[in-house]
């Protein structure tokens, strides 16, 4: 092999050969970073938590470090995981592969073959062209009206990844109809906007997030609480759902600033006949909607409804989707991501690394009677470290049983400790913690450390603006 050949070949890498040394590039140090914390958190779990946990907490860094710094595409570190935890062992294949197992993996296949058939169809430019006949006058008004729609849309459709789903090719092809580019601030936002708009304020409407149902059902069946879809809204929407959204929007304008294109310099889209293919899907989607509005009757999961409205798109000939479809127009890599973050949540859920963490916590807490502001605040930060070391689902899953214990120490009551688990599902700090937002970055085409900022921001500002005007909504209520 030449030396030329031999130079491209390592800085493909990240590695490049200078005059008489092997110098590293940016994204040679940013894999170096990121090991290095892997090793810190192998020596850290060894030392404070039990050694069987070191390489789940040593992998779990390493794979959230490379999603989080794009240092590799998601799929690549996605199938190491898979590789490492296979050959090492560290838990069994059924947990490994958990991921290809969950309803959240095939609503995700079954939303881009949706969103496949929308765009071979033309629906999302039909759609866009009617939207852009509302009088939309400015950018924050036009964020304004998407981010209302998407929080109603939240009270109708159950899966925030079919919401996602559905709202992303319409989103995308009103931004175009609107006049902006591909590449622009506005696309990016409206996407942005909507996506967050439609994910974060659901978590304070029952039935719209899979981590509200885990933790009525834990709270049923462990304490035999039941919680009604009205006092569950009344206690967490004004703030994490109207509040929150008026939270979005601003942040939108500031991380994404754009103007209106001038309507001269948009081409005039008149409407055009729904063809047969697209009365079809629009069909389709209509009944998909009302199967999943009715899921509590039928007991049918909205990813079979997916599904089974994915395979009908797919019969060759209704010609909803390109001959092609399964090969070319489905992103294999976005279902590759979804399954080995859901992977990894099982393996830190297996190993029990969220409830060691939240055991080692409990040491240094001081909860009391005398001071339920305090214990608010720190159950509802157990809770976030808990979601930041497994997964959204995890936080239930992990601090449902130990709520009883919680609210004998701390005075509060079970209700009142189960719910901040609310406060904390709510606020993503990483995109990758929930696989909606993935699933909204790999469809959307989204940049990952736009979105990655903008949630970060979200983060902080919910943390100290939102939580404390909730415990303030809360003692308003009698809660506290």
């Amino acid at each position: 092999m030449s030396k030329k050949a031999q130079q491209a070949s390592l800085s493909s890498v990240g590695f490049s050969f200078g005059k008489p040394y092997l110098a590293f590039s940016a994204k040679a140090w940013k894999i170096l970073v990121i090991f290095m914390l892997g090793l810190l958190a192998w020596i850290g779990a060894d030392r404070y938590l039990t050694p069987e946990l070191a390489p789940v907490a040593a992998i779990a860094v390493v794979c959230l470090g490379f999603w989080a710094s794009a240092v590799m595409p998601e799929y690549w570190t996605a199938l190491a995981f898979f590789l490492v935890a296979m050959i090492t062992q560290i838990a069994p294949p059924e947990t490994v592969f958990s991921g290809f197992e969950t309803s959240t993996f095939w609503l995700l296949f079954a939303g881009l073959v949706l969103g496949a058939a929308i765009k071979f169809t033309e629906l999302d430019n039909q759609v866009a062209r009617l939207l852009t006949r509302l009088p939309f006058q400015t950018y924050a008004g036009t964020l304004a009206g998407i981010v209302a729609g998407s929080v109603a849309l939240a009270f109708l459709v159950p899966s925030s990844i079919g919401r996602i789903m559905i709202l992303l090719p319409v989103i995308s092809a009103l931004a175009a109809q609107l006049g902006f580019g591909t590449q622009s601030n506005g696309r990016t936002g409206l996407l942005v906007a909507a996506c967050f708009a439609t994910f974060a304020p659901a978590f304070t409407i029952l039935p719209a997030n899979a981590p509200n149902m885990i933790l009525v059902g834990m709270s049923e069946a462990q304490y035999g609480l039941e919680f009604s879809y009205f006092d569950y809204l009344l206690l967490h929407f004004p703030v994490l759902g109207l509040v929150k959204s008026g939270v979005i929007i601003g942040l939108t304008l500031l991380f994404f600033p754009d103007q209106m294109p001038e309507r001269g310099d948009v081409t005039p889209q008149t409407p055009e006949p729904v063809s047969r293919a697209q009365a079809l899907l629009i069909a389709i989607l209509a009944l998909c909607l009302i199967l999943w509005l009715m899921d509590a009757w039928h007991g049918i999961s909205p990813a079979w409804i997916g599904l089974a409205a994915a395979l009908v798109c797919l019969w060759p000939s209704l010609k909803l989707t390109s001959p092609k479809c399964i090969n070319q127009d489905l992103s294999y890599g976005a279902l590759l991501f979804v399954a080995g973050i859901m992977g990894l949540g099982a393996l830190i859920g297996h190993a029990g690394l969220g409830e060691a963490l939240v055991a080692a916590a409990s040491d240094w807490i001081n909860l009391s009677p005398q001071t339920p502001v305090w214990n608010l605040s720190v159950l509802t930060g157990m809770s976030t470290l808990v979601a930041m070391a497994t997964s959204l689902p995890g936080v239930p899953a992990v601090m449902t049983p130990m709520a009883g214990d919680l609210a004998q120490a701390s005075g509060l009551t079970v209700t009142t400790v189960l719910m901040t688990q609310v406060l904390a599902f709510s606020n993503v700090f990483l995109p990758f913690q929930a696989p909606p937002l993935v699933v909204a970055i790999q469809a959307g085409n989204l940049r990952a450390g736009a979105v990655i900022r903008f949630c970060l921001a979200l983060f902080a500002i919910s943390l100290c603006l939102l939580v404390p005007l909730d415990f303030l909504w809360w003692a308003l209520l009698g809660q506290i």
